[in-house]
């Protein structure tokens, strides 16, 4: 399966040379994913990595005529389940060698974002699964039971790269079902994940864009939604070294203009429209703390 090629064709395996050539390997290491004996965490990765591209399920797999080229399969799943593995730092260390890549292939005016945002991971029907919470989907504006996943890639306009993620269940310990496992050992990075997992879902949205930024990510903005274009939000984005774009939420926050202040709607008073539908007015206010934003009125 690995393979490829039937005996006539004599084509470069083109799925294993772009793993050596991203030294996948490597990077495993680095984010301590080995394995002591048997078959390699390379190899494992590999093949689990082959069934995604193929659209393969690993359980259909191994009951299927040709689970012969599979090993065992309480291999894949000790694999899949090994807490010791740092997989937020092997997605990391692959952003940052794949967007190098990138960063050579054009040209250095190019603009450069991460984009931040989101998503709901129901879990309805679950009662028992580990760190289950009550969590607020802002799409269907109700509670929903399961998870929120929130993540963090690089764009440049034309490709899009994941750089990270958290799984986060609910700061709230009253809106949690399960809490962390007691088998769980804690000095292990599956413990360190599950914490991640309970902070506030702006404190792990800092925390990911920090990692990044460490890491060697270059970006000039961060896009995110209305839910995080908040003033306390901004105001670690700047600490960052970077600036963010935003929807602006129209509340009854102040800004500053003219040495006067105004609410949102107030500010579109000084804004001049030429009548066509792609012009753009704008205005540079302050905030209540001081930190300048520019607000675009479409």
């Amino acid at each position: 399966m690995i393979n490829q090629m039937n005996q006539n064709d004599h084509t470069p395996n083109k799925f294993s040379d772009t793993m050596k050539e991203l030294q996948i390997g490597k990077l495993l290491r680095k984010s301590n994913i080995t394995k002591a004996c048997g078959i390699s965490a390379y190899e494992v990765f590999q093949f689990l990595l082959l069934l995604v591209f193929q659209g393969k399920n690993l359980f259909r797999f191994l009951n299927s005529k040709h689970k012969d080229q599979a090993v065992s399969k309480n291999t894949y799943y000790r694999f899949l389940n090994e807490t010791s593995y740092n997989w937020s730092r092997f997605l990391l260390l692959l952003a940052v060698k794949v967007t190098t890549v990138f960063h050579s292939l054009t040209r250095p005016e190019r603009v450069n974002v991460l984009v931040l945002d989101d998503s709901v991971i129901k879990r309805n029907r679950s009662k028992a699964v580990e760190l289950l919470a009550r969590v607020y989907d802002h799409v269907e504006h109700k509670y929903q039971k399961g998870f929120t996943l929130l993540t963090l890639g690089w764009s440049d306009g034309y490709s899009f790269i994941p750089t990270g993620f958290n799984m986060l269940s609910s700061a709230e310990k009253s809106n949690r079902y399960q809490e962390i496992s007691d088998t769980i050992d804690r000095r292990t990075n599956g413990f360190k994940a599950r914490k991640e997992s309970i902070m506030q879902k702006t404190d792990a949205a800092i925390l990911l864009m920090k990692n990044a930024l460490n890491s060697g990510i270059k970006a000039d903005y961060v896009l995110m939604d209305t839910w995080f274009t908040t003033e306390p939000m901004l105001k670690e984005i700047l600490l960052l070294g970077i600036d963010a774009i935003g929807m602006v939420k129209q509340l009854k926050q102040r800004y500053t203009y003219c040495g006067k202040q105004y609410t949102l709607l107030g500010l579109k008073q000084f804004v001049r429209f030429e009548g066509a539908k792609n012009i753009f007015g704008s205005l540079v206010v302050t905030t209540k703390t001081g930190i300048p934003v520019k607000i675009v009125f479409v």
